[in-house]
């Protein structure tokens, strides 16, 4: 999908209207006289809600929407792609608007899984409550206040220009008795909550005024989320669809069409499985596991390897994305941190797959709401036919018998 396709609204001009007017004389006027100026209606002002502390606020439908072709009878279905971040912070290396650039030059949307302190000073962490964990204790690092203010802004811009806001949740714990693991669908509500009040209430945790509002109502745009180490989605699920919430990605899975949690109308949308050059083995979609699998589970300064693992992470996840595309079009799901491991490899891999994607035929760069709601409106006998397709099988007879009667 071209960035030309997805922001061909804005190109549209009052030209043609001007034209039209151009030398003609109004009722009234005397010969010779200057036709008077056409008179402008007035443009409606668009109405702004104003949310918790005024730090978000309800200013209508998400902008930069892609429209997205359904599935037909006899032909291939589109290869969605979702490049997924977990965080979501801007920190000093700037890798939040490293991708919007690239996603705006290639005509891509993204979902960014929000982590909730990260948009609220480490000077009032004591604020955080997090289940079965002291006061104010969170297992990854609150931000630099200058960071706190890029990410706001960031986040702002990045649902401006058609990107998703779900939630990575707050504390991230993975270790110990405290571990998401262990948490009970109560203690998940609790953390919802708390990474919701954070969202909607960094002015009163900030003091800042002279940063503009977050454009949407949090408690409406969070529909979906990814778990801290891909940990404790069982007692998330049940309070998650009882939010009304649409989809969760906290599970690794094989390249095959997604299905509903069993009793919801959630959808599960696993990250993907996807070939690893060199092993015999797949790898998650996700950059902390090709690390893990190179490096070891820290980055390490010996440069020396640097390339070769550039290339074998690139190698993946265009591997995933042909077996895909030649095989059953099931969705890739890749997910990232906004982190500079290994000297930066993964993300020059990223950039780098999600440029040579955008040019593939077919080939739709998602948020995980887009999918969702592209997934909801499609024919269920043929979405059905899609879903009993293996990794990278297509339908007998090839794609111009799918859906023949």
């Amino acid at each position: 999908m071209s960035q030309t396709d997805r922001r061909g609204a804005l190109l549209l001009t009052g030209s043609a209207l001007m034209a039209a007017v151009t030398g003609c004389t109004t009722a009234g006027s005397l010969e010779g006289e200057a036709p008077a100026e056409p008179t402008a209606k007035p443009k409606p002002e668009k109405k702004i809600k104003p949310i918790g502390d005024g730090s978000t606020s309800d200013t209508g439908p998400q902008p930069n929407q892609p429209s997205l072709p359904d599935l037909r009878p006899g032909q291939a279905p589109p290869q969605f792609v979702v490049f997924s971040w977990d965080g979501g912070g801007e920190t000093d290396a700037h890798l939040l608007t490293r991708f919007r650039k690239v996603a705006d030059e290639v005509g891509a949307s993204m979902t960014i899984f929000l982590s909730g302190l990260y948009v609220m000073p480490g000077a009032d962490s004591n604020r955080y409550r997090p289940p079965r964990n002291g006061v104010g204790r969170s297992d990854i690092p609150f931000l630099s206040d200058a960071s706190v203010r890029r990410t706001i802004e960031g986040i702002r811009a990045s649902w401006l220009e058609g990107h998703e806001i779900g939630t990575h949740f707050n504390g991230h714990f993975c270790a110990g008795s405290g571990s998401v693991a262990n948490w009970s669908s109560a203690d998940w509500k609790d953390e919802i909550e708390q990474a919701i009040w954070m969202v909607t209430h960094w002015r009163t945790t900030t003091g800042w005024s002279d940063v503009p509002a977050l454009p949407f109502d949090y408690r409406k745009e969070l529909i979906g989320s990814r778990t801290p180490c891909l940990l404790g989605s069982e007692n998330l699920i049940p309070t998650a669809a009882k939010l009304g919430w649409r989809y969760d990605s906290s599970t690794p899975g094989r390249q095959v069409w997604p299905h509903l949690f069993e009793g919801t109308s959630m959808w599960n949308l696993p990250l993907s499985q996807i070939p690893f050059p060199g092993h015999s083995f797949e790898v998650l979609a996700m950059d902390y596991n090709y690390m893990a699998n190179q490096s070891g589970p820290q980055p390490v300064k010996d440069s020396s390897k640097y390339e070769q693992w550039r290339k074998q992470a690139l190698g993946a996840l265009m591997a995933g994305h042909e077996r895909a595309h030649t095989g059953n079009r099931a969705p890739l799901i890749v997910g990232n941190h906004f982190e500079q491991w290994n000297g930066g490899i993964y993300m020059d891999a990223v950039e780098e797959s999600m440029r040579t994607m955008a040019t593939a035929p077919d080939t739709h760069l998602v948020s995980f709401r887009q999918l969702v709601d592209w997934l909801d409106r499609q024919d269920p006998i043929l979405l059905a036919m899609l879903q009993g397709l293996d990794v990278g099988q297509i339908p007998e007879g090839g794609w111009s018998a799918f859906g023949a009667e």
